[in-house]
């Protein structure tokens, strides 16, 4: 066999070869749509490529974006690989200290960002960044902070690579931070190797199931594990690519769905909670619409229902981490299934689904020894597969030994609790690590806690999940205050906390308690805590 590395830019290569007239659709701030071909994005990325190394970026180097789901940033998606070097998504939803340190971490040299984001790339100096480039500017009806370089200003001073390197498909691609759930984020690279098998696997039926025909539209953010691999699949495929731009709301996705025939869209399930409350409230139905992806978060059956009884649209769950790049499964009911009725489907429809192929699932005790295939016994979800992380960036985690404990004996422990059945379907049952998963983001209820009870009057501090019809979960924050103290009010613990954490992390509520109640080993009962605030209904 052709020893013939799979690399990222022959993806692009292809789409803007074989499907050069199909169109990337950006959504701009004023509502206006932009409008390129896949040979025009091709040839962006060509100048793109040559601008980067004009720049000074070399094999190896972090290039950092902070950035919505624009044209712009999909043709980084390919040339920051192109020239060899690292692309890094930062996530804009981090708080800035946050930033600060991972941008640090990853040794990011330069930033191409949207202007809005200006307060954050002026603290990454700081961190080391050496470069700021404006994915926005003149063109868009704004002005470049001082300082920053000029997108477009680049591309058209630059000369145009005339062919992509050749790399080794094992060579790191792009670089993604997790959510620093019970520690601070940790970074996951992944290889061209990698994410090529990825796209290849979410592209097939019992995948998303993209070909050609399909209009493509990820309301995932781009910073976000790589919007789950779909710039990369639409541009395997040649399929249409429609980018929601900078924070779109539930209408607005759908006259966009709507406008440009979007047949497949992806997203958490607060987007589409969004998208089901536009569609009752008179918006007009995307006619072309005919799957959604629903990830990141458990979706309730009643938004599947709802979808698909209301609109005729089918809702696909699924799972995946940042350490999966990020997809390891996705739910479709099997052939045999075909004549079940709604009501025996639905435990099929609301699990998550069956591993991609070359993604292998176990399901593993405290023992260590694998669960019965039952359907019923819990255990540890731990993964293995050749576009799964075997260890974190810069070293944490790689060794079976590390103190997170994440890689042993070849596969990644999920931390997360799950039955396997029969048939393959697994389904989520608990956290390890009491989570909270609130629009499709982890929170992390210790990291809260900490912050808490670094207020001088607060004694003790658990916070827990409770249910939300928006968010799925949000965090409630039980506190005891430390005998004498004077009692300070919930907004101004709020207030407080503000600045250790995101703003979306902060809790909905705070209630005071005279105790919190303890395990037998000391521990916060947050079991306890859960059923007396929040108590989940039967299923």
């Amino acid at each position: 066999m052709m020893d013939r590395a799979l690399l990222l830019t022959r993806l692009l290569e292809r789409a803007g070869t074989l499907f050069p007239a199909k169109a990337v659709v950006t959504r701009l701030r004023d509502g206006s749509l932009h409008r390129q071909t896949w040979s025009g994005t091709l040839e962006r990325v060509r100048r793109l490529a040559g601008a980067l190394t004009e720049l000074g970026v070399r094999p190896g180097d972090r290039v950092a974006t902070l950035a919505w789901n624009t044209s712009r940033h999909l043709e980084l998606y390919f040339a920051v690989p192109a020239v060899g070097a690292v692309l890094h998504t930062l996530n804009v939803r981090l708080a800035p200290g946050q930033l600060t340190r991972i941008a640090r971490h990853a040794g990011d040299r330069v930033l191409f960002a949207d202007p809005e984001f200006a307060v954050a790339a002026r603290d990454l100096r700081d961190a080391g960044v050496e470069g700021i480039v404006a994915l926005d500017g003149p063109d868009d009806g704004g002005a470049n902070p001082r300082g920053w370089l000029d997108y477009e200003a680049l591309l058209a001073a630059s000369t145009p690579v005339e062919a992509f390197p050749e790399w080794d498909e094992n060579q790191a691609a792009v670089l993604c931070y997790t959510s620093g759930t019970t520690d601070d984020p940790k970074g996951v690279l992944y290889s061209h190797r990698a994410l090529a098998l990825h796209t290849l696997a979410i592209a097939l039926p019992d995948g998303f199931g993209l070909g050609e025909a399909d209009v493509i539209m990820p309301a995932v953010p781009m910073f976000h594990a790589n919007a789950w691999g779909l710039p990369f699949a639409a541009a395997m495929t040649g399929a249409t690519l429609v980018l929601p731009g900078a924070r779109p709301d539930g209408a607005a996705l759908v006259r966009l769905m709507a406008s440009e025939g979007v047949t497949f869209a992806a997203g958490v399930p607060t987007v589409w909670l969004d998208v089901l409350e536009a569609l009752r409230g008179g918006e007009a139905r995307p006619g072309a619409l005919r799957r959604i992806h629903s990830g990141g978060a458990p979706t309730p059956r009643a938004l599947v229902d709802a979808y698909r009884e209301e609109w005729g649209v089918e809702v696909v769950t699924g799972w995946g981490m940042t350490e999966l790049s990020p997809v390891g499964m996705v739910c479709h009911p099997r052939g045999f299934m075909a004549g079940w009725d709604q009501e025996r489907l639905a435990p099929v429809r609301t699990s998550q689904g069956t591993p991609l192929p070359f993604v292998e699932v176990r399901i593993v005790s405290e023992d260590g020894a694998e669960v019965p295939r039952d359907g019923e016994t819990p255990g540890e979800l731990q993964v293995r597969g050749p576009w799964v992380a075997g260890g974190y960036f810069a070293g944490e985690g790689e060794a079976s030994g590390a103190p997170d404990g994440a890689f042993r004996d070849g596969w990644l422990r999920t931390g997360d609790v799950a039955t396997l059945d029969a048939h393959g379907y697994v389904r989520l049952v608990d956290r390890l690590n009491d989570l909270i998963r609130s629009g499709g983001e982890w929170i992390s209820s210790v990291r809260i806690e900490n912050a808490l009870m670094c207020h001088p009057a607060v004694a003790e501090a658990a916070v827990v999940a409770v249910v939300d019809v928006r968010w799925q979960e949000r965090p409630l924050a039980c506190i005891v205050l430390r005998t004498g103290a004077e009692p300070p009010s919930p907004e101004e613990l709020l207030a407080d906390l503000r600045a250790h954490v995101p703003s979306w992390w902060l809790p909905d509520r705070v209630v005071f308690l005279d105790a919190l109640p303890h395990t037998a080993t000391g521990k916060f009962d947050k079991k306890e805590l859960r059923a007396r605030f929040s108590p989940r209904p039967a299923t």
